[in-house]
């Protein structure tokens, strides 16, 4: 149990860095930036289950201990998961908003614009 505890313990402090790094990296109109530094605090919610199933791990009962490191495990993967996912999907739209054309880009050039018009 104090291996895997350790191991927990040092992925929390890397996860923590991660977020930390994402957060303050400097503000930017580009979309990975963005997505990047809105994913920041919840590694950052990842880095604080993982500590706290490393810690529990270190002091509890066997039984307890494991219980708590499998839940912080398994809880700091989903909410990293289900984190980057909402972060690409915003980023996703964002690239789609940016890459769409304007809404009346045939007007006046209906002759040379591929777009249907009307």
């Amino acid at each position: 149990m104090l291996i895997a505890a350790i191991i927990c313990l040092t992925l929390a402090a890397v996860t923590a860095a991660l977020g930390i790094w994402s957060w303050t990296r400097p503000r930017s109109a580009e979309v990975v930036p963005l997505v990047l530094r809105s994913v920041a605090p919840i590694q950052m919610v990842a880095a604080v289950m993982l500590a706290a199933g490393g810690a529990v791990a270190l002091t509890a009962p066997r039984q307890m201990a494991l219980t708590a490191l499998i839940t912080g495990v398994v809880g700091a993967v989903g909410t990293v998961a289900a984190g980057c996912y909402q972060g690409a999907k915003v980023g996703a739209a964002m690239l789609s908003q940016q890459a769409a054309p304007a809404e009346d880009a045939c007007s006046g050039s209906c002759a040379g614009c591929t777009l249907s018009c009307g």
